[in-house]
């Protein structure tokens, strides 16, 4: 299910005639004896007394009746045991939604009350989950876009979805949640609480792709200076070294939590992740035992990942070139034998492009992962551009000059007459010898 951002009510007849609309609908799940009586003190409140204003100029009496409506949503209504009438349930809450929105000051604390309810109204129904999310996602359609109502609204889609196990229905990407978050009207704070929701939510579902990129987004929107920074970021480094697939560690270095938190006991790991090799790791690890049992790391799945990152880094330094085996082997400090399978594992991990050549116990580096980009990494890339512009100059000019070789001598030009009719081409007349 996509979230798109338009939902068009048309509503037609005066404003009483829409609350009493909305009035028997919620009126059919009672008998139709009581209907009457249901409907009686609607009817009063929308009744123009004499010295009053007309209900249309009269706003206070209109909130009012729309108020007392929103007072008697308990559910989806009769409808919501009848499937096939699920067009009158979506009727019913899009005009709902129509004077809510314009009616109710949208910034006021008793408004966000208000749609609290009606949103736990609609998640906790007993109907079908598909009702249920065309409900909540025109709510959110309608919804001004940079309406801080948006963030709760999303928040019951998302908690609905959760509950469910159909996360992967709300078809929504985190950057554009971070889009989303970046044009609502809502505080650092009401960021921070949704953004641990979603990583949370995801995590339960398994989906630890996601909820690591949430999880990031999550600390990055919480201040050096919260309280909660600094056990954030830890948690945030264990997650990314205990990730199998997580082999890109500068962005967490790019998080203001994280760089604060260099006194947090993971910080020298996350270093050697980012910066150097086994032998680092090897030595930080032998005495850190505790720590690696503490956040429940895995020391075989450390022992691979920074490997493997060192083989990207032996890569990047030698794009272009072949590598022997033997170099390889002594970087991440495995027999000749096994480097063709760490280098297949470097592949699919997608830390280097490489061709392997058996026959000369050689890789040739065709593309490799920088796990940092700095000065050195720049100035390399420096490099390889300047020797490829002076490769392409050689090519160009050998291209250039083979051109020059095989072009044509051009034909002698036929002379030409200008007539008062145009231009005619002259034919060459042969010359007289004289004897």
């Amino acid at each position: 299910m996509s979230v798109t951002d338009a939902v068009s009510v048309f509503a037609e007849g005066t404003f009483e005639e829409q609350i009493l609309e909305l009035v028997n609908y919620l009126a059919l799940s009672l008998p139709e004896d009581q209907r009457p009586n249901y409907v009686q003190p609607f009817q009063d409140v929308l009744t123009t007394q004499e010295g009053q204003k007309p209900i249309e100029k009269d706003e206070e009496r209109r909130r009012k009746a729309l108020t007392l409506v929103l007072g008697e949503v308990k559910g989806l209504g009769e409808g919501s045991e009848r499937v096939f009438l699920f067009t009158e349930i979506e009727g019913f809450f899009n005009l709902l939604l129509s004077h809510f929105l314009t009616l109710l000051p949208l910034d006021a604390p008793e408004t966000k009350e208000q749609l609290a309810t009606l949103l736990q109204t609609v998640a906790s129904a007993d109907a079908p989950s598909s009702i249920k999310y065309r409900i909540l996602s025109n709510i959110f359609n309608a919804t001004p876009r940079k309406s801080g109502l948006r963030l709760p609204v999303h928040r019951a889609l998302i908690e609905l979805a959760s509950a469910n196990d159909e996360l992967d229905h709300l078809a929504v990407s985190v950057s554009e949640v971070e889009k989303w978050l970046s044009e609502w009207d809502v505080s650092v704070d009401e960021k921070t609480s949704f953004l641990k929701t979603l990583f949370d939510v995801y995590t339960k579902s398994g989906d630890l792709d996601t909820s690591y990129l949430y999880q990031l987004s999550y600390v990055r929107s919480i201040p050096p200076s919260s309280p909660s920074a600094e056990s954030a970021a830890g948690e945030l480094i264990a997650t990314a070294l205990r990730s199998p697939t997580t082999f890109d560690f500068d962005p967490l270095f790019r998080l203001d939590a994280v760089v604060a938190a260099k006194n947090h006991e993971l910080f020298p790991l996350l270093q050697i992740f980012l910066n150097d090799g086994l032998s680092q790791y090897q030595d930080w690890e032998s005495g850190h035992a505790d720590v690696i049992s503490k956040y429940n790391l895995d020391k075989t799945q450390l022992e691979r990942k920074i490997r493997l990152l060192s083989l990207a880094t032996l890569g990047f330094q030698n794009v272009g070139r072949d590598l022997p085996y033997s170099a390889v082997a002594s970087a991440i400090q495995v027999e000749e034998s096994q480097v063709e399978r760490w280098v297949i594992d470097a592949i699919r991990a997608g830390l280097i492009t490489s061709k392997i050549s058996q026959t000369t116990r050689t890789l040739h580096i065709i593309r490799a992962t920088a796990r940092a980009f700095e000065r050195d990494q720049w100035e390399a890339l420096e490099k390889r551009l300047v020797a490829w512009k002076t490769g392409l100059s050689s090519v160009l000019e050998v291209v250039v000059a083979a051109k020059k070789r095989n072009v044509p001598e051009a034909p002698a030009a036929t002379p030409v007459t200008v007539t008062p009719t145009g231009i005619e081409a002259s034919t060459p007349q042969p010359q007289e010898t004289v004897a």
